[in-house]
């Protein structure tokens, strides 16, 4: 397994706040795990930042924590610097001729 040791330090952080996050509830660890469908190991793996732990079960553990909207930031495409120009220039109103009088 290849460790990547920026990545492992960002799902360590990432369990730090899962903990927190269900003490804040008042959450038993057992009860949290069955709300995820996870085992208490797999739930103290998670919590400890576990590099193998499934992606669904951050998912489950997200939703459970009213939290699954922030999974969809996660590479959400990004715009080039032209697309957000033209987007830019599609919300500017329209230029208005003057209008000519007529004698």
């Amino acid at each position: 397994m290849v460790t990547i040791e920026p990545a492992s330090e960002s799902l360590k952080r990432l369990g730090e706040r899962l903990r927190a996050a269900r003490l804040a509830r008042n959450e038993r660890m057992g009860l949290f795990a069955d709300r995820i469908g996870v085992s208490i190991p797999t739930l103290r793996a998670m919590e400890r930042g576990t590099e193998t732990i499934q992606i669904g079960f951050w998912a489950k553990a997200l939703w459970a924590l009213d939290q699954l909207q922030h999974l969809d930031a996660v590479l959400k495409p990004s715009s080039s610097l032209l697309e957000r120009a033209r987007a830019q220039e599609r919300g500017k109103p329209q230029r208005q001729r003057a209008s000519r009088k007529r004698a």
